[in-house]
């Protein structure tokens, strides 16, 4: 049996070496994903994304085992930062997650970001789709922690879960454009300290300026102790419904489509060009007029592009 079939029939080794040829930019596992990627798009991606600190990764495990008792199967990607001098990552999620790992229904892979920004792993939405071939129902994505410019999570999700926690005396600035905009769910996880019905009102007057048809729920959890968690889950199930028959799900994957469309276009080309020893020549050449101002960044950009268009078989 080969690759393909294995994954298709829910082997989970096929599944941990396919994202790992991906990781690896393997043209075999694209060519793989290229072939079975009509059997995509049944799992609900959710995104789990919030501040450092707010216990995504001990909310992500109790999740996934109220998901389990209802014999669901689950997908978890958890995202580390990757050291910019070793190169290592802490993998963390690995020691909240222990005993979800010899659970045959649940599938934990950790990746590190590898210098990418944006809170995500390169790989992060092939994994998604080789877990989705593989049969999981839902698929959990733990960012690396959010800030402002960190909201790449919006690309590779149905249902974007926002993490809150009360007293740690930024709220407000949690509550800035850019983070709220991207939540469709909220919970305000550490729910049993102080400060947390304040959350709960500044996270709802924000809301207040969301004028979409959508109302995204704010709930209070301590996924410690595991409490609120049911709810929590009831809540993405909602979303997921609310998706599917306003139509703004298939809306949504179209928008997300066209943005991994590009990323790839671009990634191609700039492959391209830099594994090309004139075209970097080229390069250097026209950074050096620039330099000099003997020529302006933008004619220069515009030479480059009139040569990208003039590659064949990209």
């Amino acid at each position: 049996m080969n690759l393909a079939e294995r994954l298709l029939n829910g082997d989970k080794r096929a599944a941990a070496r396919l994202i790992t040829m991906f990781e690896n930019n393997d043209q075999e596992a694209i060519d793989l994903l290229t072939a079975l990627y009509k059997n995509t798009g049944r799992a609900q991606v959710i995104g789990i994304t919030g501040p450092p600190g707010a216990g995504k990764s001990t909310l992500t495990d109790k999740l996934a085992k109220a998901l389990r008792k209802e014999g669901k199967t689950v997908g978890i990607i958890a995202i580390d930062p990757t050291s910019p001098f070793t190169g290592g990552s802490i993998l963390g999620d690995r020691v909240r997650m222990s005993d979800l790992y010899t659970d045959p229904g649940v599938f934990i892979r950790s990746m590190g970001t590898r210098g990418h920004l944006g809170g995500l792993s390169k790989s992060t939405l092939g994994a998604a789709k080789v877990l989705d071939i593989y049969g999981c129902d839902y698929i959990f994505v733990e960012t690396v922690g959010v800030g402002q410019s960190e909201v790449d999570i919006v690309k590779a999700a149905d249902t974007i879960l926002m993490v809150m926690v009360p007293g740690l005396g930024d709220d407000i600035q949690a509550i800035k454009a850019g983070i709220m905009e991207i939540g469709d769910v909220f919970a305000i996880n550490k729910a049993d300290r102080d400060g947390a019905s304040k959350t709960k009102v500044e996270i709802e007057m924000a809301l207040d300026f969301n004028h979409s048809e959508w109302r995204p729920p704010v709930c209070e959890v301590v996924a410690l102790y595991n409490k609120g968690i049911d709810e929590l889950v009831e809540e993405l199930k909602r979303h997921r419904a609310y998706l599917e028959t306003s139509g703004q799900l298939i809306k949504r994957r179209t928008k997300n489509s066209e943005l991994e469309i590009l990323d790839l276009t671009q990634q191609t080309l700039m492959k391209r060009i830099l594994g090309d020893a004139k075209s970097q020549e080229d390069i250097h050449t026209l950074s050096e007029q620039v330099a000099n101002r003997d020529l302006d960044p933008y004619s220069a950009s515009r030479q480059i592009i009139n040569k990208i268009m003039q590659f064949s078989n990209v």
